[in-house]
């Protein structure tokens, strides 16, 4: 870098002449260095921008063809972050030496609750100012993040044993009872096995990967034992469960969806398919004031018996896809007892996107163009209540809803009945009093999402699990996440919710106040 101070320049020309080539040179390299810099920044935050529109814009903004899923389009998401923050750390080590000040960033404040750490630094006291009185005029005041490493520790409990000397000479032994544990003579506290099946059900990680991560604290936990307590957690709180699906019944509408859950075979060490159906009810976009909630059960099947019998006495709206389990389950029931079939017009939408995204037909880029529209006008009345959303959408959805319709009548004939864009026709014609239901009814979703976003998490814990142990490993899953997911449906911490309820249940909780138990009831 060149001098600043011309007091500091060489006399001597030739030298002179060469610290002005190299000064010359050195700002012709920053200047390719900030411009290719400043390129790649815009590429990669255009990059971001089309991603986040395709994954959270408008429908009407997700028109092109992206093969990622909401977990790998989050993962780009943070790479991208990453490079671009990687090439600004660069430009700013190159002007290190600049006395330019740097603006400051707006930052949103930490969460009030979070314990405050102050550190107060004392400047050095000037030579000429020792001993003279200083004044506070102010201070400059800073907040930075920091944390504690989760560390185990072993609770001690000691129930001292006092003797008594009564009047007749007979002594009396006092001691306080054991506290009650839910693995009793085991281990772990409650607060430790919340910990472990929230890692595992909630946030996706396999008690393989927590054996070697309780390992790095010298604690040795067998991921065989930490299994058997997740049985017996399934065992606790599979009347909690029990009662979440009982509740869902009691709602006006349903939304049910299944995923599968690869498990281990017993005896042959071979995976079979197994599934994991899902129950959400969420009565908010309409309304409702009752809290959201989702019940899950492991089935060796995907046959409409087991709705049904999941179901068995529900009447009222069951939204779904279009899987036909759930067409019969309509179609079996008597007048008696009705259950009414509402479509999802997501799943109707997602066959014609396929073509629309491989550039395989116009006119299925047409039908989700002429779709988009439903979407924004829901966005307009959610949260409304059911006769305002039905009379809205009578006015506006009911026009794009007849022409869409119309739309598919006339093309239908002109195409080979074994062309994809026939198929995704006849499965909406095929489906159209259920798809159509939603606007007659504002308790009627227009898509089934709700369901679906409740199941994902379960599709990332079994990606990382691979599978599920056993049957019984299933039906532990499927209890345990039931009341985890529903606690985050509720804004509710699933650790702190757990591990109270467990101490609870240690303490012999009776079942007459399960309801108290629940994820939208608990206080911390």
């Amino acid at each position: 870098m060149a001098p600043t101070d011309p007091q500091q320049l060489p006399d001597d020309i030739d030298a002179l002449k060469a610290m002005i080539a190299a000064a010359h040179a050195e700002i012709a390299e920053l200047k390719v260095i900030n411009a290719t810099a400043d390129e790649r920044i815009a590429r990669l935050t255009s990059i971001v921008a089309m991603l986040q529109r395709a994954q959270y814009g408008t429908r009407s903004e997700r028109l092109r063809h992206d093969p990622l899923n909401d977990e790998q389009m989050a993962f780009v998401f943070d790479e991208i972050e990453t490079g671009i923050e990687e090439i600004k750390a660069g430009l700013e080590a190159r002007d290190r030496n600049s006395t330019a000040p740097r603006p400051s960033r707006p930052r949103k404040g930490f969460a009030p609750h979070l314990e405050r750490i102050e550190q107060v630094i004392e400047p050095e006291v000037p030579a000429d100012c020792v001993g003279l009185e200083a004044v506070c005029i102010g201070e400059d005041v800073s907040e930075r993040l920091d944390v504690t490493p989760a560390t185990f520790r072993v609770i001690v409990t000691r129930r001292p044993k006092y003797a008594y000397r009564l009047a007749d000479d007979e002594d009396r032994i006092v001691q306080a009872p054991a506290p009650h544990h839910l693995i009793v003579g085991g281990i772990p506290t409650e607060a430790l096995l919340a910990q472990v099946a929230v890692s595992k059900y909630a946030d996706g990680l396999p008690l393989y990967r927590q054996e070697e991560i309780y390992a790095r604290d010298g604690v040795e936990l067998d991921r065989s034992l930490m299994a058997q307590w997740m049985g017996r957690l399934g065992f606790e709180l599979e009347p909690l469960a029990q009662y979440v699906l009982h509740t869902i019944k009691q709602g006006e509408r349903i939304f049910a969806d299944e995923t599968q859950l690869p498990t281990l075979a017993p005896g042959s060490g071979k995976v079979k398919t197994a599934w994991l159906w899902a129950y959400a009810r969420d009565d908010r976009p309409f309304g409702g004031s009752g809290p959201p909630m989702v019940a899950y059960r492991f089935e060796d099947s995907r046959s409409g018996d087991c709705v049904a019998r999941h179901l068995d006495g529900y009447r009222g709206i069951l939204q779904v896809d279009g899987y036909t389990a759930y067409n019969r389950l309509g179609k079996d029931r008597g007048a008696n007892d009705a259950m009414t079939l509402a479509g999802c017009w997501a799943h109707a939408r997602r066959k014609f996107f396929d073509l629309h995204a491989s550039d395989a037909s116009p006119f299925a880029s047409a039908v989700v163009k002429a779709m988009a529209p439903l979407w924004a006008i829901e966005e307009d009345i959610r949260g409304h209540n059911a006769e305002l959303r039905a009379s809205v959408r009578a006015e506006r959805s009911r026009p794009i809803v007849d022409e869409l319709f119309n739309m598919l009548d006339r093309e239908l004939p002109r195409l080979s009945g074994k062309s994809k864009l026939a198929e995704a026709i006849r499965y909406t014609l095929s489906r159209r009093v259920a798809l159509e239901r939603f606007l007659a009814d504002g308790r009627i979703e227009i898509d089934s999402n709700i369901v679906e976003r409740a199941i994902r998490p379960q599709t990332i814990t079994r990606k990382n699990a691979l599978f599920a142990g056993s049957d019984g490993g299933g039906r532990t899953w499927a209890t345990i996440a039931t009341l985890l997911t529903t606690a985050k449906m509720n804004g509710v911490d699933p650790n702190a919710w757990l591990a109270d309820t467990l101490e609870r249940i240690a303490g012999g909780w009776p079942n007459s106040q399960i309801p108290d138990l629940m994820p939208w009831n608990f206080k911390p």
